[in-house]
């Protein structure tokens, strides 16, 4: 399959196409950023979704429940796992596809794991360029769950348009939704395994905790809702506020301002892409060498790369 054919092909609905597109900007380089600028001028339709939350928070499950509501209103989903890096291979280790495998028959969905390969952030270095990927294949719903890494996913604030933090009970501390960001980059708070002991302390805590924070008048309240994912409950209602939250950003005109914001981060993300991969080659050995000796400072040798 060649490069110069995916875009058609992916639009198309040729889902080995698209498979073979993410692959390709997985891998990075000049193809990738060749593929992404077709696709670029198709994308700006999809609702971009995404989950974050700790590990054993039942991320999987609630992605599967979610994508069958949406099926059901009949809407394509796309959806990015990014699983934990195997320490021997680097690869995914793939548990989020596992179980999500009862919607692996469905030709209105479709699955991508992602390995996280030890980046912090909860995301997988493509992820962006996946969502570019999907967006233009035509997916209404783009969603993507995190890797599981707790307090650090703060990153899905910045690709998502809308953030869903899962809570559950049992995790031991009652302050952990307010560490390293999480309150702040939830537009939706859901509790769930909301039948185990402790969920309406949760849900409380929650609450109290939206009900101290500083909104403006106008500005979006993040609901807090109840689930429990394993038997498909409380899914509608968490699609239905996603759909409200989507609802809000373009009629406050904040999806401009969050565009000129990711369009800014992919910009200096591209540059620093750019200029470092430019910048390779027998000075960039020696000023390592150099750094590495304490002959000179990385401030200093990187003013000396750009003034090459």
């Amino acid at each position: 399959m060649r490069a110069d054919d995916l875009i058609p092909r992916l639009r198309a609905g040729d889902r080995r196409a698209l498979a073979r597109a993410i692959s390709l900007v997985e891998q990075g380089g000049s193809r990738a950023r060749t593929l992404l600028a077709e696709a670029y001028p198709y994308t700006g339709h999809a609702h971009v979704v995404g989950l974050t939350g700790a590990p054993g928070a039942g991320k999987s499950t609630l992605v599967t429940v979610l994508a069958q509501v949406w099926r059901r209103r009949s809407m394509t989903v796309g959806i990015i796992a990014v699983d934990p890096s195997s320490p021997f291979s680097g690869g995914a280790v793939l548990g989020d596809r596992i179980r999500m495998q009862v919607l692996g028959g469905d030709p209105g969905v479709f699955i991508r794991s992602m390995a996280s390969r030890g980046r912090l952030g909860g995301l997988a270095r493509a992820t962006a360029d996946a969502v570019v990927l999907l967006d233009a294949a035509g997916f209404d719903v783009v969603l993507i769950e995190t890797v599981g890494a707790g307090q650090s996913e703060v990153d899905i604030a910045r690709t998502a348009q809308t953030t869903i933090v899962v809570e559950v009970p049992g995790m031991g501390d009652d302050v952990q939704s307010i560490k390293a960001g999480m309150l702040e980059i939830a537009d939706l708070f859901v509790v769930n395994k909301a039948d185990h002991d402790g969920a309406d302390r949760v849900l409380q805590h929650l609450k109290t905790m939206l009900h101290l924070g500083t909104y403006q008048p106008d500005a979006w309240q993040p609901p807090v809702l109840k689930a429990v994912a394993l038997q498909a409950q409380g899914s509608e209602a968490i699609v239905d506020a996603a759909a409200q939250h989507l609802a809000y950003l373009r009629e406050t005109g904040t999806t401009t301002q969050r565009a000129l914001d990711a369009a800014e981060r992919e910009l200096i993300a591209a540059v620093q892409e750019l200029a470092v991969e430019r910048l390779r080659g027998t000075a960039w050995q020696d000023l390592v060498a150099m750094i590495a000796s304490r002959e000179r400072d990385p401030y200093t040798a990187a003013e000396l790369l750009l003034q090459s």
